[in-house]
């Protein structure tokens, strides 16, 4: 069979997610690191930002959500982000990591993309918020533009689940319940 056949083949047999993006069931996300922001820390009420890599997410199971700058995007999978705080899953053991793509944002918009980000951080304090600058989790997991990306990944490091777009109700459920199963 001739390349193009068994791609064609494949595509057809596939869920589209998972041409979309570099995460797969059972793997580590691709190492990255963002030096420009980083992640943002709250110190005696002023934010920081912190050299981050996908290394330090291990440690603990979470809940990965990769959004682009853009307010839809961030409000696409809101329900999800509002289910994980419903669920009130121990500290000790979960992390939400929300990795805001600052390259993706409307021209013009990238101060109030960080603003947000720091009053996300403020809100969430034990979520790990990562200010993405320059974009470079989304060159290295090959994440669509304009769009939100949900991950979930176990204490080692591998990943259990990922989808790109809007989840369903059942996705959702779907999230909570591995989150569950692997706490």
């Amino acid at each position: 069979m001739k390349v193009k056949h068994l791609i064609a083949v494949l595509g057809m047999t596939l869920p589209l997610s998972s041409w979309a993006l570099n995460l797969n069931t059972g793997d580590k996300v691709p190492m990255v690191s963002v030096v420009s922001h980083g992640e943002a820390m709250v110190k005696n009420d002023d934010i920081t930002y912190h050299e981050w890599d996908s290394a330090s997410m291990v440690g603990k199971t979470r809940v990965i959500q990769a959004i682009a700058g853009r307010s839809a995007a961030k409000a696409l999978n809101k329900p999800m982000i509002d289910a994980i705080v419903l669920a009130d899953f121990p500290q000790d053991k979960y992390q939400t990591t929300t990795i805001v793509n600052q390259d993706d944002a409307i021209w013009g918009t990238s101060s109030f993309v960080k603003s947000s980000a720091e009053d996300s951080k403020i809100e969430f304090p034990h979520s790990s918020i990562v200010l993405d600058e320059n974009g470079a989790v989304a060159k290295a997991w090959d994440l669509e533009s304009k769009t939100s990306l949900i991950a979930v990944q176990d204490k080692n490091g591998n990943i259990l689940w990922a989808k790109e777009g809007e989840l369903t109700t059942e996705e959702i459920q779907q999230v909570i319940t591995l989150v569950k199963e692997n706490l």
